[in-house]
Parts: structure tokens; C-alpha cells; sequence
């Protein structure tokens, strides 16, 4: 059907259902995904982080067994001993530190979550 050219379409507009953004918004998980100098910063801050838990971790465990040897030459004919002390006087020891590093590391993580995360 022909249109009679005296009708015209009616545009209608309205506010913006979206509120725009403020000036000097960011958001972190973007600046994470595109990779930018932020982005950067953030994440190696948590590798950081991370690192340094487990060099804790390691530097704990290097003065808990490695004087152990020094101890055993010290003290020849204790065979008992020393499978004894390897066995499960060190057990304990290393299933603390392992708890503790899992907690910390999980800690790390979700600090790091809260950080990146929109509020």
C-alpha cells in the first residue's frame, strides 16, 4: 500500500535507562583481561604474595630437617633413631605446614578476589 507522504513517523525518546558511568571509573577484572599495566600490577601482586608464602614454607622446612643429618653423623649407631625421627617426628611437622600454606595461599586468593571483584 502507498504511505500518503503527509504521514511522518514519530520518534519517541526518554531518559537513558542506563546510568552512565562516573569519570575516573575502572574496573580491575577488565584491567585484568586486557592485559594493561594495571592489570599487570594486580595479578603480580598475588604471585607475589603466593611466592613468598611458599618460600616461607620452604625456609621453615630447610631449618626443620635440614640439620637432621648434622644430628645423625653426630650421633652414630641410632638407626632406630633416625627412622624414627624421619618417620613421624617429622609428620607433624610437615602436615602443619602444609595446612598452613594451603590456608594462606586460599587467604591470598580470596583478597585477591575481593580486590579484582565490582563492589
Amino acid at each position: 500500500m502507498p504511505q500518503d507522504p503527509t504521514e511522518r513517523r514519530v520518534v519517541v525518546t526518554g531518559p537513558p535507562r542506563r546510568p552512565r558511568r562516573a569519570s575516573g571509573y575502572y574496573r580491575p577484572r577488565t584491567e585484568i583481561d586486557e592485559q594493561t599495566t594495571l592489570g599487570h600490577t594486580y595479578v603480580r601482586s598475588l604471585m607475589r604474595t603466593q611466592l613468598r608464602a611458599a618460600l616461607t614454607v620452604f625456609a621453615v622446612l630447610g631449618l626443620l630437617v635440614g640439620p637432621l643429618p648434622l644430628l645423625f653423623v653426630a650421633m652414630p649407631g641410632a638407626g632406630r633413631l633416625e627412622w624414627g625421627v624421619l618417620g613421624f617426628g617429622l609428620y607433624a611437622p610437615l602436615v602443619l605446614l602444609a595446612r598452613w600454606y594451603v590456608r594462606r595461599a586460599e587467604r591470598n586468593e580470596r583478597d585477591f578476589v575481593r580486590l579484582v571483584e565490582d563492589r
